[in-house]
Parts: C-alpha cells; structure tokens; sequence
C-alpha cells in the first residue's frame, strides 16, 4: 500500500512509513532516516533519467533509497556499515517487490564512486561526532572517523565526472569538493542540490 502510494505519486505521512520498521529502529527514525518528502525531492532531482545509479552514503535503514527507489526510474544502492540495518533494508525491498533497489553491508571507504551516477548523503559521519541520540551501541563514536570518512568522500567526489548530481541533507559541507556548485535548496537549507561544474 505504501509503495503503491509512492508509485502514484501520493503523500506519505513519515509516521505511516516508519511502520515498516521495528520498534528500536522506528524509535531513532525522526533523527536518523530521511523524511518522505525530502527523499521524493531528493531522489526525483538525482534520477533525472531511468536506470541512474545513485548512492546513498551511510543508508541507515534504507528509507531515502526505499522512497526514490518507488518514486523514481533510478537505480538505488544504498552503503551501510550496521549488517542488522542492511538486512532489515533488504527484508522490506523483498517483500514489498522493490526490484530497483540494492543494499551493501560495507564501510564507506570500501566503495568507489566510478561505479555510481549521482549521490545522496544525509551526514551519515555525524553520529561520530554528536553522541545525543545514538542509532545503537554497536558502533563506538569516534570524532577522528568523521574526518576520516569526510575526506574519502571528498575525495572521490572530486573524481567523478562533470554533470554528476549530488544531495545533501543536515550536513556541514565537510565532504563536498570545491568542484561543485550548488545549484537549489530546499527546507530552509537544510536540503541542497548540487552539480559537479569542473
């Protein structure tokens, strides 16, 4: 029902989709997973065209490559380093017939960006740094890790080829190569479309 909503185009309330998820991993959803809207934003503006490959750096539990994978012709793939949010990821794309969509249990800096379009981050590094509100306890916050990861994204960022679209959400800009620009925003800022222009 969801899928089939986002499919036609129908608002979906982040309280209706969060239901998809167990209890812990809907307890964190309000800080931690994209909001529907900002998703079908995000993901309409990097799958321009059908069969775009668009990474999402630090997938969490999979709800922005979810929501694009059923709103747009994009290809998801969404990079996560907690096994137990991949599989939960993997279970709803399985049951729901989500065929665009492909979740990988890896640390970020085990991945190349040759193999991907365009890009989604939703600071997924952050958690290393603000220790607030944790996903979990399974992976220990480590300030020296947020550096490490913005830099490796950077730098591979700054690898991909001109015209390569990127979204950002509730990040510090600390991985975006001075070779792009921002071109829109949205939500007061907070969401903000880019393109790589040299």
């Amino acid at each position: 029902m969801i899928f089939r909503q986002l499919r036609e185009n129908v608002d979906v309330k982040d309280a209706v989709f969060n239901e998809l998820y167990p209890p812990k991993i809907k307890a964190v959803a309000g800080r931690h997973w994209t909001p529907v809207a900002v998703a079908r934003m995000a993901a309409k503006y990097l799958a321009e065209k059908p069969g775009k490959k668009i990474l999402d750096i630090g997938a969490g539990a999979g709800k922005f490559c979810l929501v694009g994978a059923a709103s747009t012709q994009g290809f998801f793939y969404g990079v996560e380093q907690r096994n137990a949010l991949t599989k939960v990821s993997r279970k709803i794309a399985d049951r729901h017939n989500i065929t665009n969509v492909e979740f990988i249990n890896s640390n970020i800096n085990e991945i190349s960006f040759s193999d991907y379009e365009a890009f989604y981050f939703f600071n997924s590094f952050f958690e290393n740094i603000d220790t607030s509100n944790p996903i979990d306890n399974t992976i220990l916050p480590e300030k020296d890790l947020y550096d490490t990861y913005s830099e490796y994204v950077r730098k591979q960022l700054d690898t991909t080829p001109i015209g390569t679209r990127l979204v950002t959400y509730w990040s510090k800009w600390d991985e975006i190569p001075r070779s792009f620009e921002i071109v829109d925003s949205a939500y007061d800022g907070l969401l903000s479309f880019w393109e790589k222009v040299c």
